[in-house]
């Protein structure tokens, strides 16, 4: 399965990367499992931008949670927290 994966605002000034493409393994069902992959696969930037307790996620342009389904061809967003006043 191969997805694209893209970094929006503050993330992607942490990560220093705006989006790219990965195959995924067949252990890779959804949006959780994603996250603690790539958090386990490289350094701590990933683990502390990422398991923010108020991530924002989208996959194909809509909101979802973190046990949400992936499907080849996927795209999954990663937003900042939203705060406000």
């Amino acid at each position: 399965m191969v997805i694209e994966i893209l970094y929006f605002a503050r993330i992607r000034e942490i990560l220093g990367m705006g989006r790219e493409q990965m195959t995924l393994n067949d252990d890779i069902e959804d949006i959780a499992s994603l996250i603690d992959y790539l958090c386990g696969a490289r350094d701590d930037r990933w683990s502390s931008t990422l398991q923010q307790e108020n991530l924002l996620i989208s996959v194909n342009q809509s909101m979802v949670k973190a046990d949400h389904g992936l499907r080849d061809g996927d795209e999954v967003a990663f937003f900042p927290p939203v705060s406000g006043g």
